[in-house]
């Protein structure tokens, strides 16, 4: 069956008013061009401009001096003041003494086990794959068996 394209189907035909189809394709080409965007052409020019006469404004000025220059009066004696308070006479805090002479006491209860506990190694669909599971693990040693549960069938070891 051969395909059929809708999105031309539907398009109404142009007419074809005595001119040929190239004079047609060249107006339709020359129509289409895209305007430019001269908002974003006079934005960027501006931005441009602004920001050269940032650079050459900050090349004009002239270096500030920070340096304070040095007076000629006596020389005073430094004073250092320590600005930490005095170290308390006792440690304010009583919880390191309670928490290195704390004795903590803890209760055990013995667990009851129901069984045996069970690892399942896996669950295939079919047969064939939990028997080649099953051959892998006794490889290794170890014993396991398969289950068939709702149309799977998981090895259990």
């Amino acid at each position: 069956m051969p395909q059929k394209d809708y999105v031309r189907a539907s398009r109404p035909k142009p007419a074809n008013k005595g001119k040929s189809r190239a004079s047609n394709n060249r107006n339709s080409r020359a129509k289409a061009a895209p305007a430019k965007p001269w908002l974003l052409i006079g934005l960027t020019a501006v931005t441009l401009m602004v920001f050269v006469y940032g650079l050459w404004f900050l090349r004009q000025q002239t270096p500030v001096n920070t340096a304070p220059a040095p007076t000629a009066t006596a020389p005073v004696k430094a004073v250092v003041k320590d600005d930490l308070p005095p170290k308390p006479a006792a440690e304010p805090y009583q919880y390191i003494q309670e928490l290195e002479n704390k004795e903590i006491t803890v209760e055990l209860t013995e667990q009851r086990r129901s069984g045996p506990a069970q690892l399942q190694c896996g669950s295939f669909r079919q047969q064939p794959q939990a028997e080649a599971m099953k051959a892998q693990i006794a490889f290794a040693g170890i014993t396991a068996d398969v289950r068939r549960t709702e149309g799977t069938n998981g090895v259990l070891v």
